[in-house]
């Protein structure tokens, strides 16, 4: 049988380890499990999860050159849809804005969607450390002309 990645299948746990589990697979060949991929939720102990000689749903995640056969048991599960925390309190899109001093909010078309800032171009940035270094400079130039002139001189 060919085993090509995307596939579910079922297997039998055959030994677990502290990173995972080892799956055999129909045609005589074995999979690890991670750690990683045996559940949704943290997982710290994989006995808490499998047993040997359990029957599991396996989904094939990778096959390398050598035959390594990498599988996960969360990813052959269905996906549960996360439930929504209800939050009637707070607008939808994020933080909320500055008060609005009793005034309706704006609706939602109205809003314009926020971009990320533009990432500075170097000649900006070199710009800025420019103008931050000589600010430094100046400042420790009149340090020590102050230290220089203020103090008694020894003999």
């Amino acid at each position: 049988m060919e085993l090509a990645v995307g596939t579910i299948i079922s297997g039998k746990v055959t030994a677990i380890t502290k990173f995972g589990a080892f799956v055999s697979l129909p045609g005589g060949k074995s999979g690890l499990v991670h750690i990683s991929e045996v559940a949704a939720a943290f997982v710290s102990d994989v006995h808490d999860y499998l047993t040997e000689g359990q029957e599991v749903t396996v989904k094939i995640l990778s096959v390398s050159p050598e035959g390594k056969i990498n599988l996960s048991i969360k990813q052959a599960q269905p996906q549960q849809e996360r439930p929504q925390p209800a939050r009637s309190a707070r607008p939808q899109g994020g933080r909320p804005g500055p008060r609005s001093g009793g005034r309706s909010p704006r609706p939602a078309q109205a809003t314009v969607a926020m971009q990320p800032p533009a990432e500075p171009s170097f000649e900006d940035k070199l710009k800025q450390f420019m103008t931050q270094s000589d600010s430094k400079q100046s400042e420790l130039n009149r340090y020590m002309a102050g230290k220089r002139g203020s103090g008694r001189r020894r003999r």
